[in-house]
């Protein structure tokens, strides 16, 4: 959904006869999908299961491809758009926290940030395919995902942990061996896993009010704050408008959203194999700094062309643009999935997840809805500025406030960031 936008965005406005507004309606109500998926997901992935929940959301997404290919008009395609939407809030939130839970520690963070590798590649076939077929074609090529999906999930086991929290504890371990392995020895491992789970079973039952607890803050900031620094960096606005973005700028649009997709999955894989080598941390501060530049060289390229000053600023731009994508794509991409995934304890993930998963999407809508309207009202050149500054504040918060979560259990992180909370 993420490739669509972009490349479609000329044959739907000439099609149906959009508005700018019209066509932001379209570009970021599947944001508002997202948000009321992402309210519900933690609780539909507690209490019927991770692969029920995956599956769940890949109906609401097939079902809304589906009804965007055949629109002959707005609201059909918005109610298309809106339930696909609602869908992939489901799966931002279930796919990393399913992931995380199935995953050796040393494998952990590789693992879950395939999850953003393959979003990167299924976004950047989006983009190639777009630009040599129509948008109703391109829709129906989205929904080939959901149904292989939708087929895996009958090939997968159930998360051992999740399991484990509902008592389960043959299934959880015959899932932990199909996991591992049917020679590997697991004892250990599901020993771990079912002390901290009869640990966490001696509080009492949590509710979004005590989400607000001292023991949980130090997560819920860490989460909160990576998923709004996350969207306000401007990477959905890149991503839903590339193509606008490219053409006001002088570029040609297939020339740069080709770009991206050359240099978006080489470094997401990069990002992927790095993140269990070099750390959390590390990345996300490199990451941050390169989208800064990025957004800054982006800026830079449209104030020389409104001042006329360099008639090569649209090549200023287009590096601007990769530097953002190439730099987004090795840390600020995946790395926020793959701590919140880590940081809470099983008792509180399903609602914590969930009100991280809805301020990113809530982020997501701002900046997809209102990027058209801030190009108009303070230029794109301030537009890219103010990117450029919240990346700024990405490196400060990571630097202060985000732990390293490389090489741990996820019991072991869960009990530093409480300690870390009563020692603050």
């Amino acid at each position: 959904m993420v490739g669509f936008s972009s490349p479609a965005q000329s044959g739907i406005v000439n099609d149906l006869g959009l508005s700018i507004a019209e066509y932001s309606v379209f570009g970021s109500i599947w944001t508002i999908g997202a948000m009321l998926g992402a309210i519900i997901s933690g609780k539909i992935a507690d209490f019927f299961g991770r692969r029920v929940a995956m599956g769940f959301a890949e109906l609401f997404c097939l079902v809304g491809w589906t009804a965007i290919s055949f629109s002959q008009n707005a609201w059909l395609l918005d109610i298309g758009r809106f339930l696909a939407g609602y869908g992939v809030g489901i799966l931002s939130y279930v796919v990393p926290v399913y992931i995380a839970e199935i995953t050796p520690k040393n494998l952990r963070g590789a693992f879950t940030a395939v999850n953003q590798l393959m979003i990167c590649c299924g976004g950047s076939v989006m983009y190639v395919i777009g630009n040599f077929t129509s948008w109703r074609t391109l829709a129906l090529i989205g929904t080939i995902p959901c149904i292989l999906q939708l087929l895996g999930l009958f090939l997968i086991p159930e998360s051992p942990r999740w399991l484990a929290k509902m008592d389960k504890w043959k299934e959880c371990e015959t899932s932990l061996q199909r996991l591992r392995g049917a020679n590997a020895n697991i004892s250990q491992e599901a020993a771990e896993i079912i002390e901290y789970t009869e640990m966490l079973k001696q509080l009492s039952d949590t509710g979004m009010i005590d989400l607000f607890q001292r023991k949980y803050a130090h997560g819920l900031i860490v989460g909160v704050g990576l998923m709004v620094l996350q969207q306000f960096g401007g990477v959905n606005a890149i991503a839903y408008y590339a193509s606008a973005i490219f053409e006001s700028a002088g570029v040609s649009s297939r020339t740069g959203t080709l770009a991206m997709v050359v240099i978006q999955v080489p470094m997401t894989l990069l990002g992927t194999l790095l993140t269990d080598k070099s750390g959390r941390v590390p990345l996300l501060m490199i990451s941050a700094t390169g989208t800064l530049l990025g957004c800054f060289l982006t800026g830079l390229s449209f104030l020389l062309q409104d001042l006329q000053l360099w008639k090569d600023s649209p090549l200023l731009a287009l590096i601007g643009v990769l530097i953002f994508t190439g730099s987004f794509s090795l840390g600020m991409g995946g790395i926020p999935w793959v701590i919140m995934s880590e940081i809470f304890p099983i008792n509180v993930k399903g609602l914590a997840g969930s009100l991280v998963t809805v301020v990113n999407w809530f982020g997501s809508w701002i900046i997809s809805y209102s990027f058209n309207f801030l190009t108009k009202w303070i230029s794109s050149a301030g537009t890219f500025f103010l990117f450029s500054v919240a990346s700024g504040l990405t490196i400060i918060f990571v630097a202060k406030l985000v732990p390293e979560t490389k090489g741990r259990t996820l019991e072991e992180i869960q009990a530093s960031m409480v300690l870390f909370t009563r020692k603050s």
